[in-house]
């Protein structure tokens, strides 16, 4: 079985952005938006899904995590529009 890694980016309604890493995408999501995740992402009511990218390796997926958090939010809004300009929300294709 070949596993596969995700870094993924989820927002709310006024646009908050929250980075994760995890190798089971659809349930990681479905934990974001049931909140049963405490922390910031129930705080914020993060719950749509706008940006994925898949990785072979658990390292490489944590390389571009920790890459992706410690870019500005302008960056990160760039590369959400590169893939997903409407910011639809990307869970309903899982």
């Amino acid at each position: 079985m070949l596993d596969r890694y995700y870094v993924y980016i989820m927002t709310n309604k006024s646009r908050t952005l929250y980075t994760g890493m995890t190798n089971n995408l659809k349930k990681q999501v479905h934990q974001h938006k049931d909140k049963l995740i405490d922390g910031f992402a129930k705080r914020y009511n993060i719950t749509r899904l706008v940006y994925f990218d898949v990785f072979d390796t658990a390292i490489g997926a944590i390389k571009a995590e920790k890459r992706i958090k410690g870019w500005l939010r302008q960056k990160k809004i760039r590369l959400i529009e590169s893939k997903n300009p409407k910011w639809k929300d990307l869970s309903n294709s899982l």
